[in-house]
């Protein structure tokens, strides 16, 4: 069974930044893929990036978030990271990681209901 448990989020000024951590419990097979999502208030829960462990320099991003953020994990951490910059009031939103163990095609490397185990979520307030 594995736990993600996520933690970094907080209230930032537009332009701002901040770096959110998913610490994992339990054991993840390389051939696993993990992700950040988010959702606001009354929207559905989008991706925003995913990488897989097997290649982590595969990483795939939201237009969204492109060019501002970053997903990487620290295997000796047993954490994923995704650090935000330039952040904007429409990044305001619950932010979650997520993991899944089975092949993730290339047209659902953001698509939440691919995803089997979820944290808590951190919130992310980003003001103007």
């Amino acid at each position: 069974q594995v736990q993600l448990v996520e933690s970094g989020g907080g209230s930032v000024q537009a332009g701002g930044s901040l770096k959110l951590s998913c610490q994992i419990f339990g054991y993840v097979p390389v051939t696993a893929f993990m992700g950040w999502f988010r959702q606001a208030p009354g929207k559905e829960r989008e991706g925003v990036a995913s990488i897989d462990i097997d290649t982590p320099a595969s990483t795939y991003y939201a237009d969204s978030g492109r060019g501002r953020f970053t997903i990487s994990k620290d295997n000796a951490k047993n954490t994923l990271y995704l650090r935000m910059n330039s952040l904007k009031p429409e990044d305001t939103a619950m932010y979650f990681c997520a993991l899944t163990t089975a092949n993730v095609g290339s047209l659902f490397r953001l698509a939440p209901s691919r995803f089997d185990y979820w944290g808590q979520g951190t919130q992310v307030t980003v003001s103007s």
